[in-house]
């Protein structure tokens, strides 16, 4: 069956053998894992998943491809060693199929389209995986690391739950059909909420994050007090952690807006 791939699903199947093997490396894989596979395609990542691992649940929301993965993996699936769902990645409940927190790998040529999307929910599930190795746009992977010192709203997201890595740059002509832009491999390992607490203390981080990036060309220091951040805790918060008053958001670390949190806790 001859599949025609799908601007709506944005889909771009990948064809670097190098690409797979390194997707599969840093997910240090082993024969005890579970791996939940996002959108497997025509199953160039699933077949090398399925060597390593001792579960893959590959879920995919195109039907034309399910038929084809269905026939190309019937033997794993009827060894129980590939779960083939039909469904939304949106919309999946880990939970549903067993799996705990902690249980299990995330390995993906995500779309494009829903990047954010995956990320965000996989990463403040209730039931996280331990880690997540992801073939994404090159920007998006650079904005993730911060590889230019420059931090965001998304790098510290990411940051807040795990530890990012940017792997390789994967050639859009590695890609069938080619996308107009190159993408890269990341990892985001040690997954948990531990740099955060409870999920009301979660809501504060993300509070002042985004209060802080609202307005990019002013300070740090203005873009809180304007969203109602008492000045006087603010400039105390700044002095006791030598941050300069006129710092912008995207120049603090990580670790300082660790800080920053709490102490406005």
């Amino acid at each position: 069956m001859i599949h025609q791939a799908k601007k709506s699903m944005g889909q771009n199947f990948l064809k670097s053998k190098e690409a797979l093997f390194k997707m599969c490396e840093a997910s240090n894989l082993n024969d005890k894992d579970t791996i939940l596979e996002i959108g497997p395609g025509k199953g160039a990542l699933t077949e090398k998943l399925l060597e390593k691992a001792k579960l893959v649940i590959a879920v995919e929301k195109d039907r034309d491809l399910m038929e084809i993965l269905s026939e190309k993996f019937e033997k794993e699936i009827e060894n129980k060693r590939l779960l083939l769902l039909n469904e939304d990645i949106l919309y999946f409940d880990p939970k549903e199929h067993g799996i705990k927190e902690g249980d299990y790998k995330i390995v993906a040529n995500i779309p494009y389209n829903i990047t954010g999307s995956i990320i965000r929910r996989f990463l403040s599930e209730t039931v996280r995986p331990i880690s997540m190795t992801l073939l994404v746009q090159k920007e998006v992977a650079e904005r993730i690391v911060a590889r230019d010192n420059k931090e965001s709203i998304l790098s510290l997201s990411v940051k807040a739950y795990g530890n990012p890595k940017y792997i390789m740059k994967v050639h859009k002509r590695f890609f069938s059909p080619a996308p107009k832009v190159d993408s890269a491999i990341i990892s985001i390992n040690n997954i948990s909420n531990k740099s955060l607490g409870d999920n009301n203390s979660e809501e504060l981080f993300f509070k002042i994050i985004k209060a802080a990036f609202a307005h990019k060309r002013k300070v740090l220091r203005k873009n809180l007090e304007e969203v109602g951040f008492d000045i006087l805790k603010i400039d105390s918060a700044l002095k006791s952690l030598d941050i300069n008053p006129k710092a912008r958001a995207e120049d603090i670390s990580f670790d300082k807006w660790i800080k920053i949190y709490t102490f406005f806790k």
